[in-house]
C-alpha cells in the first residue's frame, strides 16, 4: 500500500508541500479499506514522504534524511563490538564522500567563506557544534542538497555514538590542527593538499576507532 501511494505521488507529479488526496480518495482510487490508508499513511509519515497537518489534511513531505538518523543509529549501536566496528565503516563512507568532494571545493572556494571556516576551527576549541557547522559550510557552495544532508546525518551518528572514543577533550588540540590543515590548502587554491588534509583528518579519527576496538576488545 506504501507503494501505491508513492507511486500515485510521482504520477500526479506532486511536489513537496502540495495537498494529497484525502483519506476517503485514497480508498477509492487504490480500492482498499480505510484501515489500509491509515497504516500506510502512517509509515510514510514515519519516513517523512508525507507530512500530516492536524486540521489542514495531509501533504507531501520533503523526506529528510532526518527520518532515517535513528534508524542508522541503532545499526551502528548493535554492530560488532558495542558499535565500534559499524563506526568505524560510517567514518570511511563519510571519508570517500568528502575526499572526493574538497578537491572541487579547493578551485571553487570564496576569501569570505575561507574567513567563515577559520573562524569555525577557531570556534571548534571550546564549541563542539562548529565541527558540524565547519562540514556543512565547506560544501554549501556544491549546490547538492543531498551531500548536506548526508554529511549532516553521518556527523549526527558519529557524535551520537562517539562516546566510545577518547573524551573529548583528549582531542580537542589534533581536531582543530586537522581542520586547520584543511583550511590552509583552501586558502592556498591547492585542490591536492586538500584531499590530503582530508584524508589526515580522517585517519585520525579511524585510528582512535581503532584504539577504542581494541579496548572493546581487552575488557
Amino acid at each position: 500500500m506504501q507503494d501505491r501511494i508513492v507511486e500515485l505521488i510521482h504520477d500526479r507529479e506532486l511536489p513537496p508541500g502540495a495537498p494529497m488526496p484525502t483519506e476517503p480518495q485514497l480508498m477509492d482510487l487504490l480500492g482498499a479499506s480505510r484501515n489500509s490508508v491509515r497504516e500506510a499513511i502512517r509509515a510514510l509519515q514515519a519516513l517523512g514522504i508525507v507530512e500530516i497537518r492536524h486540521g489542514y489534511g495531509t501533504f507531501v513531505g520533503r523526506a529528510s534524511l532526518d527520518a532515517l538518523t535513528p534508524s542508522l543509529t541503532f545499526r551502528v549501536r548493535t554492530g560488532p563490538g558495542g558499535g565500534v566496528r559499524a563506526l568505524h565503516d560510517l567514518v570511511e563512507v563519510r571519508e570517500l564522500l568528502e575526499t572526493g568532494l574538497i578537491g572541487s571545493v579547493a578551485g571553487t572556494v570564496s576569501e569570505a567563506r575561507v574567513a567563515a571556516l577559520d573562524a569555525l576551527v577557531t570556534g571548534m576549541a571550546h564549541d563542539t557544534a562548529a565541527d558540524r557547522a565547519f562540514h556543512a559550510l565547506l560544501y554549501e557552495g556544491c549546490g547538492n542538497d543531498l551531500v548536506l544532508q548526508l554529511i549532516g546525518m553521518f556527523w549526527d551518528v558519529y557524535h551520537e555514538i562517539g562516546g566510545v572514543l577518547a573524551p573529548p577533550e583528549d582531542r580537542v588540540a589534533q581536531t582543530v590542527a586537522n581542520h586547520r590543515r584543511i583550511v590552509d590548502a583552501l586558502r592556498a587554491r591547492d585542490p591536492e593538499a586538500a584531499r590530503e588534509a582530508m584524508r589526515r583528518h580522517f585517519g585520525d579519527v579511524k585510528q582512535r576507532i581503532v584504539q577504542a576496538e581494541a579496548r572493546a576488545a581487552a575488557a
